[in-house]
């Protein structure tokens, strides 16, 4: 930090308000994730009873153990992979040339397309007709229809346009004095340059489809192709229904409210340990996405 002498008071008083108020906001946004952890290596009784508030109270394992002998809960993991992976290269297949395309100024029509895309921001057809529509395109209980239905977000394709519209023409120019055509001129020169964006892009993707539940909820009748997050809830209004396992309350290390915190824990972790590899071409990319010269 700056040598605090060479600011006046109230500067000095501005930083330090500024320190303490960044201080409560990250302990506000850090507690829910240690309240989750300890649940989820608490006794059964402990949680239930209130007890656990910051450390895990009677520490033990035994929820992590009883969720990772379900095979529910590794193929529900799975299929939350699959989603995840599947649908964040689909959307950027989607997203990519759509937003390339409305960053040239010779397109066509650019500002009626550019305009429909900032519409489906506003406005959306409603939950029935867009159920229908999926049901009538055979896309229901699918993991393609997972996968496609959700590919194009109107903010990414935004995002991502402005980012090639901040890019130096000289580039393109460039590259076509050397004989490239539009293609090369997109996958060769524009998408290299636009790493950041599209890292950007592909986080927003990647915690989108992680985190899906309500339309793979709807969409999804066979519970070996639901994702994790829909096993989650599944669980919880499984096990709180369980008669015989309520019974089993004081004589087993674990509860509905462990094996939850558990599951929760599971499901956050590939997602902790994916961000701090993008997190520098995230900052990047939000800042060049809104710059122009």
């Amino acid at each position: 930090m700056a040598n605090m002498n060479l600011y006046s008071r109230g500067d000095r008083i501005f930083v330090w308000m500024n320190m303490f108020l960044v201080g409560v906001f990250t302990l506000s946004t850090l507690y829910p994730f240690i309240y989750i952890a300890a649940i989820s290596l608490s006794t059964g009784f402990e949680a239930r009873a209130g007890n656990v508030v910051l450390t895990p109270v009677d520490l033990t394992f035994a929820a992590y153990e009883y969720v990772v002998a379900q095979p529910e809960f590794w193929r529900s993991y799975l299929n939350t992979f699959i989603y995840t992976i599947g649908g964040t290269l689909m959307s950027l297949a989607f997203i990519i040339p759509g937003a390339y395309a409305l960053s040239r100024p010779r397109l066509y029509g650019r500002r009626f397309w550019n305009l429909m895309v900032a519409f489906t921001m506003w406005f959306n057809a409603g939950l029935i007709p867009f159920f229908l529509n999926m049901r009538d395109l055979g896309l229901l209980d699918s993991y393609f229809g997972i996968i496609i239905g959700f590919a194009v977000n109107g903010f990414n394709v935004i995002l991502m346009r402005n980012f090639f519209e901040g890019i130096p023409s000289s580039f393109e120019e460039a590259a076509r004095m050397d004989g490239a055509n539009e293609f090369q001129v997109l996958w060769k020169v524009y998408v290299p340059l636009a790493k950041p964006a599209i890292a950007t892009i592909a986080l927003f993707c990647i915690v989108s489809r992680w985190n899906g539940f309500f339309w793979a909820m709807v969409l999804l009748q066979d519970q070996q192709k639901v994702p994790l997050q829909v096993y989650l809830r599944h669980t919880i209004a499984t096990l709180s229904d369980d008669q015989e396992f309520s019974d089993t309350l004081f004589t087993q290390a674990y509860s509905v409210e462990t094996v939850t915190a558990a599951i929760i824990v599971c499901s956050i972790i590939p997602v902790l340990l994916i961000y701090p590899f993008l997190q520098k071409y995230f900052n990047k990319g939000i800042m060049l996405g809104g710059v122009k010269e």
